[in-house]
């Protein structure tokens, strides 16, 4: 069986990193959508955990407003991204056991790395996780 790579275009890709720089104490999160596969969009969505330093929960009203523009630009729902300010980009048992989307992918950024940021993708289904590779072009 071969593994599937994921292309992340480079604007995703530094937008996601950017985000989660500018908020380096909390968990970023939010959205992306994608046309015919490939990612094209990100949309930040606030954190509303109880605490957000530690997990993250999208607030249910900017997720349902993200999931309208994306269906407005005739994008998919791709993924969702979320940052671990003190821990690798790995899926928590938290991320792995609160998974509801389990056909998307899973994009993770850690800022835990000693100055160089980490992006990481998990396919997440019935309580196990999946890497997959990620590639950036500049598409």
């Amino acid at each position: 069986m071969t593994q599937e790579t994921i292309k992340i275009p480079r604007k995703i890709t530094n937008q996601l990193l950017h985000l989660a720089q500018i908020s380096p104490d909390i968990e970023i999160c939010g959205l992306v959508g994608s046309k015919n596969g490939f990612p094209t969009h990100c949309y930040p969505i606030k954190n509303v955990a109880k605490f957000p330093e530690k997990n993250f929960l999208l607030d249910s009203s900017q997720q349902i407003s993200a999931m309208k523009t994306m269906r407005a630009l005739d994008e998919h729902f791709f993924g969702i991204y979320h940052s671990h300010p003190t821990a690798p980009a790995l899926p928590s048992v938290e991320d792995i056991n609160l998974t509801t989307y389990p056909d998307t992918l899973h994009l993770i950024i850690s800022l835990n790395t000693k100055g160089i940021l980490e992006m990481r993708g998990f396919k997440i289904h019935q309580n196990t996780s999946r890497e997959i590779p990620l590639t950036m072009n500049d598409d």
